[in-house]
């Protein structure tokens, strides 16, 4: 079955469901996104002190305490859980563009390597690993990344008419 350029193929309904999909879909990306920049810096000090809290800080604008045992593990389990089905979906879309095989391969794969790095990392540094901060930062860098690429290319594809196969 070839699936290298299948999308342009599909019906405008589907075409439409996909792009509504996906535009949903990414406002509740971003929006993710934003309340990270709000909550916990996009510094690595910032990162830390999210979860580390800063109680020993005098001079701290907002005061932060350490995150439970619980909170971590329903922090981590739910993005696990939740970003997996996200990569899952806008995988299974993404296969379907016309796409270099290499570079398809992997937007498909990376983002899933990066979940575990950046919430993997998050249970790290709260167990006292603090250079794993800079992991987090990295993968969930790369992870928004390779997002943004996919749906830009999936949305791109689906503006055009439908070709032939090659």
């Amino acid at each position: 079955m070839i699936l290298n350029g299948l999308l342009y193929t599909f019906p405008k309904e589907l075409k439409l469901l996909i792009a509504a999909f996906v535009v949903v879909l990414s406002v509740g990306f971003y929006s993710g996104l934003l309340f990270v920049s709000e909550t916990s810096s996009t510094k690595p000090n910032g990162i830390e002190e999210q979860y580390l809290g800063n109680e020993d800080d005098e001079n701290a604008k907002v005061m932060k305490f350490k995150k439970s045992e619980q909170e971590m593990l329903t922090l981590v389990h739910g993005h696990i859980l939740s970003m997996s089905i996200i990569f899952f979906l806008t995988g299974l879309i993404l296969i379907t563009t016309r796409l270099n095989y290499k570079l398809k391969l992997f937007l498909l794969i990376e983002p899933f390597v990066s979940i575990i790095l950046t919430f993997g990392g998050l249970y790290l540094l709260w167990k006292g690993i603090l250079w794993v901060k800079y992991v987090v930062m990295f993968s969930g860098l790369l992870m928004t990344l390779c997002y943004s690429l996919a749906v830009f290319i999936i949305l791109k594809q689906l503006l055009k008419r439908s070709t032939k196969l090659r």
